[in-house]
């Protein structure tokens, strides 16, 4: 018990200060390509770092396979330098045994990766957005879909619209049912319209059958409501924009992906990217054992067999192949080529399974 928890608390340091030393490198990248990407709007540098901060979660997250991969490398390579796992072997502790420590932290790791690190990455990565066109356009945009509907804001220097709409085509590009309600800057809202449906095309929204009413005080808004058969409204939005709204799923916390799916179903919306990305999110903990399996199936061995090198940059690229078939057939999950279980659980699974099997035909007692 006590070589598990002496074993456990160098893998959790190695992760600390792997992830540490990833985590400056990822600030200083970040603060250059902010800076070339925003510099031209005018904005302070204390902008600038804000918008570092908010990206560098979604970064860190990304990355976490490959923390666990070099924090697995570090500790298995400083115990064969210092001549630990010949002591461990000599004791009769085998080498499956001496890897229950670190699968255990990464399985933690991985649920407080799920259950903590997400929402953290939505919350700001959203807000991210929201600043990047705050910037850029001197008004936010922004997406929510809830019971009520599908709901879109766009924003200039002028004022702010709402939108929202029942119901859309599949690729959002038409809203059937919908309702424009336009705020001032200064003075609240001052206009109302709806319309059966509402086509966004270069840079306007395309209305017909359209109701207006003004919202303006000591106005009688239905007594001087106007009918349109068509009419045309700016817009900020695209529908590039929209789609990526609606299609990142890691700007939803995993505890309101559920709802989410259902809601964007009900909108009309296919939800299979978001079911995959949910599950995979779930089999993540699993992806990172395989990615401590694999790792250690190179580098249990002492120094002086040499070679370490080669093992090292073998571990690393094995988990960037791994990596990269989890993201294939995540992709092939989300054009719906295979089920959604096997597109999230099937990488990890046979990732864990061929470290196993390497672990297995090295283990010599």
């Amino acid at each position: 018990m006590i070589l598990h928890v002496y074993f456990a608390r160098r893998f959790a340091m190695a992760f600390l200060l792997i992830t540490g030393v990833l985590f400056a490198l990822v600030m200083l990248i970040d603060v250059v390509e902010q800076t070339r990407k925003f510099g031209s709007f005018g904005i302070g540098w204390q902008k600038i770092l804000g918008l570092t901060l908010l990206n560098a979660p979604q970064t860190i997250n990304l990355i976490l396979p490959l923390i666990v991969i070099l924090a697995t490398v570090t500790l298995f390579v400083s115990l064969a330098r210092s001549s630990e796992l010949v002591v461990t072997r000599a004791a009769g502790r085998s080498a499956m045994r001496a890897l229950i420590a670190p699968v255990v932290v990464a399985l933690i790791i991985g649920v407080m990766a799920v259950g903590m690190l997400n929402p953290i990455v939505a919350a700001t990565g959203n807000r991210y957005l929201q600043l990047s066109e705050s910037y850029r356009a001197g008004g936010a945009s922004a997406l929510s879909i809830s019971d009520e509907g599908l709901w879109l804001r766009q924003g200039s220097a002028a004022g702010q619209t709402v939108i929202r709409t029942w119901r859309s085509n599949a690729d959002a590009s038409v809203l059937y049912d919908v309702t424009f309600l336009t705020y001032d800057s200064q003075n609240g809202p001052v206009q109302r319209i709806e319309a059966g449906s509402a086509a966004l095309r270069d840079g306007e929204w395309s209305l017909r059958n359209a109701k207006t009413w003004p919202l303006r005080p000591g106005i009688n808004a239905e007594a001087n409501a106007t009918f349109h058969d068509t009419m045309t409204i700016p817009s900020s939005l695209t529908l590039e924009r929209i789609r990526e709204s609606i299609g990142r799923p890691a700007a939803v916390s995993i505890y309101d992906l559920p709802t989410f799916i259902r809601q964007l179903e009900q909108a009309g919306f296919s939800a299979q990217r978001h079911k995959v990305w949910l599950q995979t999110e779930f089999a993540r903990p699993l992806f990172l054992m395989a990615m401590v399996l694999v790792a250690s199936a190179f580098t249990m061995r002492h120094t002086r067999f040499g070679g370490t090198g080669v093992a090292v940059l073998t571990a690393v690229l094995l988990g960037f192949a791994l990596y990269f078939i989890r993201s294939f057939a995540q992709i092939l999950g989300e054009n719906g080529q295979i089920p959604v279980l096997l597109a999230a659980w099937a990488p990890p699974v046979a990732a864990i399974l061929l470290a196993v099997g390497l672990l297995l035909h090295v283990e010599d007692g």
